[in-house]
């Protein structure tokens, strides 16, 4: 079974120190809780195993002296997910030459944010219902463009497209 499609098993030990500060359910689900930050920091540490799989050394790993590209620090990006807006910071290699492939360049939402958004139209909402809704839900604040966009690449004809704005 490859590592990708095994069930990845925590420890008690791991949840009881994760679990150490719990009050209520706002620690865990809230917007600022540590669902969110989990997955920051696990998007982050991915992001950081692929650049190294792209250098092929660690980081601070002297192979890498001398080798003609190395690590460059991170760039700041915002991407959306079901938990609302996060910010992430994604590697850089010096050469550019770093093509991530959990968050891909110009990514800005992850998780079936999409998904949510076809959901809605599927429903017979509108773009400004959609946009409130995302809104009050998430915290998100989407542009009717996304969403016309995002709606266009299922029901492409522009009536369609005209009449929900």
């Amino acid at each position: 079974m490859s590592r990708m499609t095994k069930t990845p098993e925590i420890s008690d030990a791991v949840l009881d120190e994760l679990l150490k500060d719990y009050e209520n359910p706002e620690d865990l689900l809230g917007p600022d809780g540590l669902f969110k930050e989990l997955k920051k920091r696990m998007v982050e540490k991915a992001l950081g195993a692929e650049l190294t799989g792209h250098l092929g050394y660690d980081k601070s790993d002297p192979a890498g002296y001398g080798s003609g590209n190395s690590r460059n620090g991170a760039s700041k990006k915002t991407v959306t997910s079901e938990d609302g807006s996060v910010e992430i910071g994604v590697p850089r290699d010096r050469n550019g030459s770093f093509e991530p492939q959990l968050v891909k360049k110009g990514q800005t939402r992850i998780d079936g944010f999409d998904d949510k958004i076809i959901s809605m139209y599927a429903r017979g909402m509108s773009v400004r219902e959609i946009q409130g809704h995302l809104k009050e839900l998430y915290g998100v604040a989407v542009s009717p463009d996304l969403i016309s966009r995002v709606t266009d690449a299922v029901d492409p004809t522009p009536l369609n497209a005209a009449m929900l704005r």
